[in-house]
């Protein structure tokens, strides 16, 4: 269970964060204020202020986010009425404003706020001290900070950093980066598998008999190199049908048709029975060829990632094409769940799921689903065609409406997944 735990914490932090850098590297890029950097989600474990960016962990370690001025996710409303503390720096412009208990201010100025404007003049008044007599109006300085309520320290968010103000490119690039870096870590990671499984696999009907025990295939006289070419009469070209054609055949004579240096030959055995899931399946201890050719291992993470989207796109279209289930989703506890499995199979079985889960995250966020990257990434191009933004209004409703279903159904999909792996 501690493995499982330490492997899920690592393998989702490092997507989230490999995600969310992408995010925040472009906006970065686009002079677009980030005052955010979060690394999981809830309340506040750790903190570090830079003059821009404040960096948080947060206690659950299920997803995190940047937090960019003027983004729909990003709010500073100090309503009327709301005790604040003001340091006031050089110029009698405020340079900091308090509204936590969790922390106080060396001879900050006690205030009730009466009205704001953090964005454009960029002030604050209220009454001071307490006395209700006369509204008393501070300058605010452009990079001051507030201290929001559960202390963390962040930059206030005028006009001309916020995310709307820069250009549609900047956006639509800012937008697409967290699922673009997710593509970038899974090539990466079907890279390095490939160099630690010690070569390539192209899916072919070329075989080497498993070389850690005795198996039927090595008894029966299948070598490294081998080309399988039909099982029992039926034609095989690839390591799925070879496969397919093995499990289905647990303790019945089988005839093998191999190809060596050009010439054939049959070679009769018997699959070994095998549970696996509960099904009894055959096997006969093999493994796909791998070549060590460095040009074709180092296109590896490529190509593997290329055929991993087609599968998974795939999956999507069969889903949405009117077979949806809930069991074909998972959230974090299917992800906790097969993190177990991945850890059990050590280094490669943990490489596979990163891979896999960084590809997956990066597919599922290009969904036209307001909320997600995709729903966002959908807007700006409608702003492109029309020429200009959605009102904020329209703006607002379609995200409220992506927010809701989303909720909704990790809800669903989280019971299921604990009814599925917990409960029956």
């Amino acid at each position: 269970m501690i493995t499982t735990i330490i492997t899920f914490i690592i393998v989702f932090g490092l997507i989230v964060f490999i995600h969310e850098f992408g995010h925040f590297y472009f906006a970065k890029r686009a002079g677009i204020l980030v005052r955010e950097f979060s690394i999981g989600m809830g309340p506040k474990l750790f903190n570090y202020r830079t003059a821009d960016t404040t960096y948080t962990i947060r206690l659950l370690p299920v997803g995190g986010y940047v937090r960019m001025a003027g983004a729909e996710d990003d709010e500073d409303e100090l309503k009327p009425g709301t005790p604040v503390s003001l340091y006031v720096g050089d110029h009698d412009q405020v340079t900091r404003i308090n509204t936590s208990k969790k922390s106080t201010l060396f001879n900050g100025i006690p205030m009730a706020v009466t009205a704001t404007d953090l964005e454009d003049q960029l002030w604050i008044e209220g009454y001071e001290n307490g006395d209700e007599s006369a509204v008393k109006r501070y300058s605010v300085a452009h990079n001051a900070t507030i201290i929001e309520a559960d202390g963390t320290e962040v930059r206030i968010a005028p006009r001309d950093v916020q995310f709307q103000s820069a250009s549609l490119g900047h956006r639509l690039m800012t937008n697409f980066a967290g699922p673009m870096n997710n593509f970038f870590l899974a090539i990466i990671v079907y890279t390095i598998l490939t160099f630690v499984m010690g070569g390539v696999t192209n899916n072919g009907n070329r075989v080497t008999p498993t070389t850690t025990q005795v198996t039927v295939a090595r008894n029966a006289g299948i070598k490294n190199g081998d080309y399988i070419t039909a099982v029992n009469g039926k034609a095989v070209k690839t390591w799925d049908q070879i496969s397919t054609q093995i499990q289905g055949r647990a303790n019945k004579p089988t005839t093998f048709k191999i190809k060596r240096n050009g010439q054939n030959k049959a070679i009769q055995l018997t699959p070994k029975a095998h549970t696996v899931n509960k099904q009894t399946v055959g096997e006969i201890g093999i493994t796909q060829y791998r070549s060590h050719d460095i040009g074709a291992m180092l296109v590896s993470g490529f190509t593997q990632t290329w055929q991993m989207t087609v599968r998974l796109l795939g999956a999507i279209w069969t889903m949405i094409s009117g077979h949806f289930r809930l069991n074909d989703l998972g959230g974090p506890v299917a992800i906790f769940a097969t993190t177990s499995t991945a850890a059990s199979e050590g280094l490669v079985g943990v490489l596979s799921f990163l891979a896999f889960l960084s590809l997956n995250l990066g597919i599922v966020n290009l969904l036209p689903i307001p909320a997600l990257d995709g729903g966002k990434i959908l807007l700006n191009v409608i702003e492109g065609i029309r020429r200009k933004p959605l009102s904020e209004n329209v703006e607002t409703a379609i995200t409220l409406v992506g927010v809701v279903f989303l909720v909704v159904l990790m809800l669903l999909v989280t019971w299921n997944d604990i009814e599925r792996y917990f409960i029956r």
